[in-house]
């Protein structure tokens, strides 16, 4: 490995776009490549990003994901490729040695989750998933927070949304309305965020049953079935700790939780998207408290180096100079794949509970 983890990206969709600004400011990380199956469309992506967020020598352009990923420039692969397709690109690009970092929902069923982390484990490949939230300084703090018996006390209740409105357009042809590639819709999109910071409060506990509803349907023009649009689940603990949470591509755009303790309570009023590069907030028992993203002055540039995103690539690249695979993160995959995957089949089943133990 050169001393900047050299990444590839597979396809040329807004969250590459997105990502592209995350890998620039991560300072240890490079975009060497970009794949598409349009030409065009990959010379037009690259010519964009260096425009706005320049690498000192542009990613070269291959015509297909194979040749990229056979590519021996390349150390890393982002896959934000439907999820129908995700497994097939996980599994090659582990076989040829890449590591993943894989969007979300990473499979479409918790079998091939299994399967993807397993052989990335075999190749001795490292596997993560894209919850940017969970690279924020602030979870360090919410940590701290939730553990403290004295002033928190255990949790008793957990509540999240997760939720964006969208026009004509979108439900018209957005593959996240298409049910081949994205068949658990809202769900699997944004639910998938809620169910995964229950779970990291919970420190990776399982619900005993969870149970699930959906609440409308919507498919694109080109989908086979329509797939769920508003969705709302519950997940109960052993210890009598809860979850409720409610998911929407219907609803304005939200994206809070509360989190009520025996002795306390916190809110986060923007724990998928911070409002706050710098100082994310934390509402605690009715006062704010900010947590400065690092060390540095209380005057503030523009830099994107301490965002979320950037941390996310930040960290995956010092996992991978470690030179040692990190456990943990493929199996918060697996877990919150597993709780998804139950959320779902209960609604399916009419909302009959579905136990996990």
């Amino acid at each position: 490995m050169t001393q900047q983890l050299r990444w590839g990206i597979l396809s040329t969709g807004n969250i590459a776009r997105l990502n592209w600004r995350a890998i620039r400011y991560s300072g240890n990380s490079v975009i060497a490549a970009v794949a598409s199956r349009d030409a065009a469309r990959c010379a037009k992506f690259i010519a964009d990003g260096q425009r706005q967020a320049p690498f000192e020598t542009a990613p070269a352009a291959f015509a297909g994901y194979e040749a990229l990923i056979a590519s021996k420039e390349v150390d890393a692969v982002y896959i934000p490729v439907p999820t129908g397709l995700r497994k097939e690109w996980v599994l090659r690009a582990a076989a040829a040695g890449k590591h993943v970092l894989c969007e979300k929902p990473c499979g479409l069923s918790l079998a091939d989750v299994r399967e993807m982390t397993a052989a990335c484990k075999q190749y001795r490949v490292q596997f993560m998933d894209g919850v940017m939230f969970m690279h924020n300084p602030r979870q360090l703090r919410l940590r701290q927070i939730l553990d403290d018996a004295n002033a928190f006390g255990p949790i008793r209740r957990i509540m999240s949304v997760f939720s964006y409105g969208n026009d004509q357009a979108f439900f018209d042809a957005n593959i996240r309305l298409h049910s081949a590639l994205e068949p658990t819709g809202c769900l699997g999109d944004l639910g998938w965020y809620c169910i995964r910071f229950a779970l990291w409060a919970m420190r990776w506990r399982l619900p005993r049953e969870v149970s699930g509803t959906i609440l409308s349907t919507r498919a694109n023009r080109l989908s086979p079935d329509a797939v769920p649009s508003d969705f709302s689940g519950e997940l109960i603990f052993a210890d009598g700790a809860s979850l409720g949470f409610y998911c929407s591509f219907q609803t304005s755009f939200q994206n809070w939780v509360h989190v009520g303790g025996a002795k306390g309570w916190l809110r986060l009023a923007d724990f998928v998207h911070p409002i706050s590069d710098h100082e994310p907030a934390i509402e605690l028992n009715g006062g704010l408290e900010r947590v400065k993203c690092c060390d540095c002055p209380s005057e503030h540039t523009d830099s994107r180096a301490p965002a979320q995103d950037a941390q996310m690539f930040r960290h995956f690249a010092q996992q991978v100079a470690a030179g040692k695979l990190n456990g943990d993160w493929p199996m918060w995959s697996l877990k919150t794949q597993q709780v998804m995957d139950a959320c779902h089949d209960s609604a399916l089943r009419g909302g009959r509970p579905v136990s996990l133990e």
